[in-house]
């Protein structure tokens, strides 16, 4: 136990210091000045998007720069993706808004910005727990179906609730998206604000038109940079970002009603996991381009000290960006020092060019989120669920429809994606394949029922393809107990256990039955192929030493030899041995092949 403990901590150790792994690399000029290159780059993008995902919380934002600033920094430094570039995403934003919506916060906004912050330290003190004690694996509870319904769901909620800043209209705050879109439908015709809604579409024919013409270029900045100036000069009406007090944001620990703490816990435990899958899975698919190193447990480290920090600074929750990733990468981001870059420039904004962004157009900031996520909304993911596995393609589905219908409280969509799919896991490995087995004229065991093949009324090789455990152990025990009652004159029974992996003490205390059933019945029971830890299990139990030693066999090949050297012709093993076909031999009399022992 102590030795665990001083691994652990050594472990944890070495958490803290993954830049090492890239700083050195910064004494070369190119890598240097290609870092510079990108982080600036990146930063062009990040400005806006920031701004316009604080929005998206509910914040002011200000607040999304706060989240902007120090936390691409702190993500570098500590995680393991060198190009992964962390800060406000969209999905994180809204679930921190409906994460709010519970709390009587009134229109104070002060108190609305500290529960944010309060959020994303929870978030990060849960990230950072279970990256120290090695606990990644845990976010393997969201399943890829999960995460297609999910985002899908998510992208169509972002996209609603930016209609109304589009058009200029403001809307009450309501319980459902269904409720909010009524309420907008009916307001359209009396409360459209015209300037808004051109200022709206003109932002997102810019969008497209530099993602067209100018990819490699930051065209969300030049649309935020045209859209300014057009306001600033025709004397726009619509809502603009307004007054931001420059300086960078101090360090303060969040106030909140303490009694409110318990209730931010769960949501804060969704947004830490989904904040490491939306930014692990966008870290993975960068890694296998650059073939670079990454650990699940250190980008949990890194997610979770941003998130602190964040939290820390006035901002809230963030995660990876995989639009911004993209950006850094297609520069040339060699380095987690690119990030460092983008968030110096960030800092460098809010201390000189907030009075620059007082005109900037709030329609323009619902067309960046407009844009940014419509291309998250694609149908064929579900398609290909549904044509590998049909449980993949309802989960996905199902996921869909309820983030949908209980939006935007988001968490329930996941929270019943992972009980489903948990459901249909169990469900599905509650009958694995059993088959008797023959050997086929290729020298290889078969399904002797799916391939027609002829097998022996007093021996048998019974093959479980699937762990043995609680929800399927009666199963192989009805198997096993019919087979016998199809057998009457059956002497040997072997049991063929290679594709077992797992056994708990359901499925032990099954083969302890129906050994006892089959030496009742008079009938030898043996155990072949059985993997270290499943006999480990065994023996640690009693029924390996209750069973015999001399009744497991790591070769099907060797029981059988066993097996016809005791029983002799009792037993008919000629549909287990291996024939030489006709045209290979002369003498056609079919003999079973014996190896010396």
């Amino acid at each position: 136990m102590s030795q665990f403990l001083l691994g652990l901590l050594s472990d944890a150790g070495r958490r803290f210091v993954p830049y090492k792994n890239w700083l050195g690399e910064l004494t070369n000029p190119q890598v240097l000045r290609a870092d510079i290159i990108a982080g600036i780059t990146v930063a062009m993008v990040l400005i806006p998007q920031a701004m316009a995902y604080a929005q998206l919380a509910g914040l002011p934002p200000k607040i999304g720069l706060y989240a902007a600033f120090l936390v691409p920094i702190i993500a570098a430094l500590f995680g393991s993706s060198r190009q992964l570039q962390n800060g406000p995403v969209a999905i994180i934003s809204l679930m921190t808004a409906a994460a709010l919506m519970p709390f009587d916060l009134g229109e104070n906004t002060s108190v609305f910005i500290a529960y944010a912050a309060m959020l994303a330290i929870l978030a990060g003190i849960i990230q950072l727990l279970l990256g120290l004690l090695r606990l990644g694996i845990l976010v393997d509870f969201l399943s890829h179906p999960v995460i297609i319904g999910f985002t899908n769901a998510a992208a169509i909620v972002i996209t609603s609730l930016q209609l109304s800043k589009l058009l200029g209209i403001s809307l009450d705050k309501t319980d459902h998206l269904y409720e909010t879109l009524w309420q907008l439908l009916l307001a359209i015709p009396n409360q459209t604000h015209l300037p808004t809604l051109m200022m709206g579409l003109g932002s997102i024919a810019l969008l497209i038109l530099f993602k067209k013409l100018t990819p490699k270029l930051p065209g969300i900045l030049f649309t935020v940079i045209i859209t300014t100036i057009i306001a600033w000069q025709l004397g726009y009406t619509g809502d603009v970002i307004g007054e931001i007090k420059p300086g960078l944001p101090s360090f303060v620990i969040p106030i909140i009603d303490w009694k409110d703490l318990p209730a931010l816990i769960m949501p804060a435990f969704m947004i830490a996991i989904l904040s490491f899958v939306e930014a692990f899975s966008i870290a993975k698919a960068v890694a296998s381009k650059t073939r670079q190193h990454i650990s699940a447990n250190q980008e949990m480290v890194g997610k979770g000290l941003a998130n602190i920090t964040a939290g820390v600074t006035q901002g809230y929750a963030v995660s990876g960006s995989f639009s911004r990733t993209a950006v850094a990468f297609d520069a040339g981001a060699k380095t987690g020092f690119a990030a460092i870059v983008s968030g110096i420039i960030v800092g460098l904004t809010l201390m000189y060019f907030t009075e620059a962004l007082f005109y900037l157009p709030v329609a323009t900031l619902a067309a960046v989120i407009l844009v940014a996520v419509i291309g998250m909304i694609q149908f064929e993911p579900f398609k290909h669920a549904w044509r590998v596995n049909p449980h993949d393609g309802f989960v996905a589905l199902t996921v869909f429809i309820v983030t949908l219908a209980l939006a935007p409280h988001l968490e329930w969509g996941i929270f019943v994606g992972i009980l489903l799919s948990l459901s249909l896991y169990i469900y599905r490995t509650m009958q694995p394949h059993f088959a008797e087995v023959a050997m086929d004229e290729d020298g290889t065991y078969r399904d002797a029922h799916l391939f027609g093949m002829e097998t022996s009324p007093t021996l048998a090789i019974f093959r479980y393809d699937g762990d043995l455990y609680f929800a399927n152990a009666s199963y192989l025990e009805k198997k096993l107990l019919n087979a016998v009652a199809d057998k009457q004159k059956l002497k040997v029974l072997i049991l063929d256990l290679e594709a077992v992996d797992q056994i708990d003490v359901t499925g032990e205390e099954m083969l302890t039955k129906m050994s006892e059933h089959l030496h009742e019945a008079g009938i030898e029971f043996f155990i072949t192929r059985a993997k270290f830890k499943v006999t480990d299990a065994l023996k640690r139990s009693g029924l390996y030493d209750t069973i015999g030693k001399e009744h497991f066999y790591s070769k099907r090949l060797r029981a059988l030899e066993d097996i016809q050297e005791k029983y002799g012709d009792a037993v008919d093993i000629s549909h287990l041995v291996y024939h030489k076909p006709v045209e290979d031999i002369t003498d056609l009399e079919v003999t079973p092949i014996k190896i010396e022992k």
